[in-house]
């Protein structure tokens, strides 16, 4: 299946809330983290050298442009010296101006997946993943620092909001490289990666509401029921039955935010009963269909959606 098919069909009902944490630079004895909120989270290095420290790890040296993105929310800190240990001030972080000798400039901030393409796409993820500047696959991403450091330099805690949509711009490049690269351990991009579930996939997302049963996919894989069970949980985790549910649901809640009834979305995706699809939908999505469906035609009509970007070594 053609990678950046399904990554755009992911990036579709992606629902991604950034908010930008502060912007500028640090200069002698610091520590900045972004742990400890229960969100995803990046940093990107605007100037200067830094050191990101993670637990059991080793130090990992950051330079002008690098960034990054904590899909988890993982223990973490960003410090000026390679030893972890290493006594810490409480600078405060200033302005950003030009960035000198002995100075980091940082955006830092947070970002949260709300839509049901979220947790088919964090599954799949590392928990963490470092851009490099010099990767020659970033070169897009480098316009998007040159914009980020072109907007005002404000005050560290009012930096301005069009850094946040940057910066969602730059997770998308993320995404799509993670999708290409084949150490992918779980969830849906680990299956399309997987070339004996290509031809299932495909049918999958092309007729979600078709009855299917384990026999039916184990055959599309050219697998024995028994071999096809066990390699496609070795490949995403989770049973096959779990994938297709989860995956019906998250089509369905595609369906309900382009304006479909929820009659039309459960038919869409094979159930013939509302009772029994507004179950399935609430156990996968977290909410009713309705109140899905109501929430979604409100924040239409602000701003807000999905772009993400980045590319990592």
């Amino acid at each position: 299946m053609n990678t950046d098919r399904l990554v755009h069909w992911l990036l579709n009902g992606l629902e991604l809330d950034t908010t930008v944490f502060h912007v500028g630079k640090y200069c002698g004895r610091w520590r900045a983290s972004t742990s400890g909120r229960g969100l995803g989270s990046f940093h990107l290095v605007l100037g200067g050298r830094c050191y990101l420290h993670l637990r059991d790890s080793a130090p990992v040296e950051l330079g002008p442009r690098d960034a990054v993105f904590m899909l988890r929310d993982i223990p973490h800190f960003l410090s000026p010296s390679a030893d972890p240990e290493a006594g810490f001030g409480c600078a405060e972080m200033q302005i950003l101006d030009a960035v000198g000798a002995g100075e980091t400039g940082l955006a830092c901030g947070f970002f949260d997946f709300q839509g049901p393409a979220g947790t088919l796409m964090l599954n799949s993820f590392p928990t963490h993943l470092v851009i490099r500047a010099e990767d020659t696959r970033l070169r897009a991403a480098a316009a998007l620092f040159d914009l980020i450091l072109d907007e005002p330099k404000t005050h560290p805690d009012t930096p301005s909001p069009l850094i946040a949509r940057l910066a969602e711009a730059l997770f998308f490049y993320v995404i799509r490289h993670v999708a290409q690269r084949h150490d992918i351990a779980a969830g849906l991009l680990a299956v399309a990666q997987r070339p004996e579930f290509a031809a299932l996939l495909e049918h999958l997302l092309q007729a979600p509401g078709e009855d299917w049963s384990i026999e039916q996919m184990a055959r599309l894989a050219h697998m024995s029921r028994a071999r096809f069970c066990k390699h496609f949980v070795d490949a995403c985790g989770q049973p096959p039955a779990q994938f297709l549910l989860a995956l019906r649901m998250k089509i369905a809640a595609q369906k309900l935010h382009a304006g479909d009834t929820i009659d039309q979305a459960a038919e869409h995706v094979g159930y013939s009963s509302h009772a029994a699809f507004s179950r399935a939908f609430k156990k996968v999505i977290g909410e009713q269909p309705g109140a899905y469906r109501r929430a979604r035609r409100v924040s239409a009509n602000g701003v807000g959606g999905p772009l993400v970007v980045a590319q990592l070594n």
